[in-house]
């Protein structure tokens, strides 16, 4: 069945830095693009960044662009955020989410991010 594992979240001073994994299986990786969403508390979900599916071209929010950055591996099946400089706006459950050319999307559960001193 698919599945998109998050993993890497926590709890971080500002200034720091996290690093999140998204491991995916039951479905073709390499075909698909990837994305990092997050949601804080009584905001919406929002989209933070995005990779192609060879990794060649990648999106972000203007909030995180210098400070974020998506990559991915497709022989391992896994797509990163590398974050870095957090700031306490950044704090939000973190969601890993695929996409194909098509109309196929899948979810992960969510990882927290908390960024605080």
């Amino acid at each position: 069945q698919v599945q998109l594992v998050e993993s890497g979240g926590g709890l971080v001073q500002p200034g720091g830095s996290l690093r999140l994994s998204c491991a995916a299986s039951g479905f073709t990786f390499s075909l698909y693009a990837m994305s990092w969403y997050r949601q804080a508390p009584g905001k919406e979900r929002e989209l933070v960044a995005t990779i192609t599916r060879t990794g060649y071209s990648t999106n972000y929010v203007d909030s995180v662009k210098g400070r974020f950055n998506i990559s991915r591996n497709n022989a391992k099946n896994t797509v990163y955020l590398q974050m870095n400089s957090l700031k306490p706006e950044d704090t939000a459950v973190y969601y890993c989410y695929a996409q194909s050319g098509g109309t196929e999307t899948y979810w992960g559960q969510g990882t927290q991010v908390t960024v605080s001193s």
